[in-house]
């Protein structure tokens, strides 16, 4: 959600009802034909690119921009508009996973009840088009992103298909700690329950109560703050400053108030996972020691135990669209969840599709372990230690000695830790925010990719410098709207009214998506960078001679390839000194002759010549202003 609590603060030191028994047994046969459509000979090797499309705003062509502006008069992106020639355009940047944010039907103002679709009040629903994570109906998809709402889902489940054509995967939100206020489901298979249909309304809480409950109170709209008010101001029947639910349930972020503050999650209910309001876990406890077994054994542990109906629900929803042939989630807030659910849940999952990507924002260091090793996530938001600490060195409030440090700290689950610059809660680089200039964000990208065994993420438009620079309703510039409908400039002249070729994208632009396209292409291919690591920055940090806190250099290989990456972070200075390789590199890449050739691999073509002396080896480097190089061995 972008109104997110952070758990932790940014790291810059330089030290781093009645018993409910789940009956479904877990498949234990293979998956290899879970998407027959997808190309397998298509699909990349290596490191994953995920591409995070916020699919309302990705095929929108209006450039109008009217701040809490109407579909008619701002526009929509489609399913339909992400089409084959926009599917290889993101193909191009290395991509092997297509991250549709905003799917699942959540809570919108436009009427749509001529589909049987009951409308949202504005009361509780963030910005005209409704945030994304306030789900109204799992079963469904977001009727603003269909040509025919009638067709929605049939319309999305097209597009699975033309991105798998590509050779690309689909991965999709599941929101498991809230669901929107008006939660709803039309379009629910037969023998499911929408969340909180059998739940007893008269007790704060119960096991199997799938919400908590502020007993015998009404819900209160919050009082808003900063002159807010629905829509802009513009009238609306529902719009009265009052929400109809009693008795009042507690908000997504853990509020227990009947009027919560306008700062909560009002729009949001929280789930009840059996954890009782004094912290008490109703279900079973995983044994320390599952920590080190496999998903099968995981799922093996919960087979016929009885479990809290939430969770039930949602492993429901999971292998539904796990049917639909989606590949895999990104689970929002995933630590305000027990871990357990997330073991259950999971090893259900890679029991369906064994190569099934999870996903999961986590933004407490000291449960990383835990979410990965107990609940099987496969990957966590590298959020508060590495994109943290490279936009504190891009902002110039830290060294480079920090990226050393926190590479170093996560050497255990360092290849589990996604990487990012943007993504739909951070500010956008180019907005003055953040750096006000997409080049200063140059060498952070290069390390944030090829640093470590991780996947790597782009948000669209960030490939093209979009700034984030519009008023559009509710939340402010800086960030591309997530609650309204817009257009998105730079992206729209790369989209070019649909062909999706750069025909309006100014010279800079076509520069840095070609940056992009570059080094993702490298990560992406490239079996170096899912080999080995070693950090060169202590030792010639300690040497000096050119190389300070502004400069980042590393070693990447494996058995067929050598790397050396370094990077200068300085904006206006060039930085000239001799590279010194480790001696136990020297004697792991069994560097014998007295000269190798370096070739550069990212932006200009040149050689350079690595020196070797018994057991040292140097290479002179200049960089000038936030430039890196990548410098392939050459044997």
């Amino acid at each position: 959600m972008k109104t997110k609590i952070l758990i932790s603060a940014m790291v810059l030191a330089l030290s781093a009802c009645s018993s409910t028994t789940d009956q479904t047994a877990p498949s234990a046969q293979a998956t290899s034909a879970h998407n027959p459509s997808i190309n397998k000979e298509a699909v990349m090797q290596g490191k994953p690119v995920v591409y995070q499309i916020f699919t309302r705003l990705y095929g929108n062509k209006n450039t109008t921009n009217k701040p809490w502006g109407t579909i008619e008069e701002n526009g929509v992106g489609k399913f339909n508009d992400i089409d084959e020639a926009a599917l290889k355009s993101i193909k191009e940047l290395g991509t092997t996973h297509v991250w549709y944010t905003g799917v699942p039907h959540h809570a919108v103002i436009r009427d749509y009840t001529a589909y049987g679709i009951t409308n949202d009040d504005p009361d509780v629903v963030k910005g005209r088009a409704g945030s994304p994570y306030a789900v109204k109906d799992y079963y469904n998809v977001n009727p603003d992103l269909a040509v025919d709402p009638a067709q929605r889902l049939q319309e999305f489940e097209a597009l699975i298909a033309r991105t798998h054509a590509q050779g690309m995967k689909v991965i999709i939100d599941i929101v498991p700690n809230h669901v929107a206020r008006s939660y709803h489901s039309l379009s629910k298979p037969a023998g499911v329950d929408d969340f909180g249909a059998r739940d007893n309304t008269h007790v704060e809480y119960a096991r199997d109560n799938n919400f908590y409950y502020v007993v015998n109170q009404p819900f209160k709209v919050p009082e808003p703050q900063h002159h807010y008010r629905p829509l802009g101001g513009e009238p609306h029947f529902l719009s009265d400053g009052q929400f109809y639910e009693v008795p009042a349930k507690w908000t997504g972020n853990g509020s227990r108030l009947a009027q919560p503050k306008f700062d909560d999650w009002y729009e949001t209910v929280k789930i009840n996972y059996g954890v009782s309001a004094d912290g008490y876990k109703d279900f079973p406890l995983l044994p320390a020691e599952y920590a080190y077994k496999d998903v099968r054994e995981h799922a093996e542990f919960w087979r016929g135990k009885s479990v809290p109906d939430s969770w039930i629900k949602f492993r429901q929803i999971v292998e539904y669209w796990l049917d639909k042939h989606v590949d895999g989630f990104r689970f929002d807030m995933a630590e305000m969840v027990p871990v357990e659910f997330w073991s259950y849940l999971n090893s259900a999952i890679k029991q369906k599709n064994p190569d099934a990507f999870l996903l999961a924002e986590v933004y407490n260091p000291a449960e990383y372990r835990n979410y990965l090793r107990l609940g099987k996530m496969d990957y966590l938001y590298d959020k508060v230690e590495m994109y943290d600490s490279l936009k504190a060195i891009i902002q110039n409030r830290a060294p480079t000695d920090v990226i050393a440090q926190v590479q170093s700290g996560m050497a255990d689950i360092e290849s589990h830790m996604l990487h990012f610059l943007e993504n739909h809660d951070e500010q956008r680089i180019v907005s003055p925010e953040f750096a006000g200039d997409a080049q200063k964000a140059k060498p952070a990208m290069v390390v944030s990719a090829l640093i470590s065994r991780s996947p790597t993420m782009l948000y669209f438009g960030q490939e093209v410098g979009e700034a984030g620079a519009l008023a559009s309703g509710f939340g402010s510039p800086s960030r591309t709207t997530i609650f309204d409908y817009a257009g998105v400039p730079a992206h729209q002249r790369f989209m070019n009214g649909g062909k999706f070729d750069g025909g309006q994208s100014t010279a800079a632009e076509k520069d840095l998506r070609e940056f992009y396209r570059q080094l993702l292409n490298l990560s992406a291919r490239e079996s170096g960078f899912s080999g080995e690591y070693r950090e060169l920055h202590s030792l010639n940090r300690y040497a000096g001679g050119g190389y300070d806190g502004k400069v980042f250099a590393f070693a990447r290989w494996n058995s067929h390839q050598q790397w050396l990456v370094v990077s200068n972070f300085s904006a206006t200075e060039v930085r000239e000194f001799n590279l010194q390789l480790t001696p136990d590199l020297v004697e792991q890449w069994q560097l014998t002759k007295p000269e190798y050739e370096l070739q550069s691999r990212l932006g200009e073509n040149r050689t350079l010549l690595l020196h070797v002396h018994d057991k040292s080896a140097s290479v002179t480097i200049k960089l000038a202003p936030l430039e890196s190089l990548v410098l392939q061995l050459k044997n």
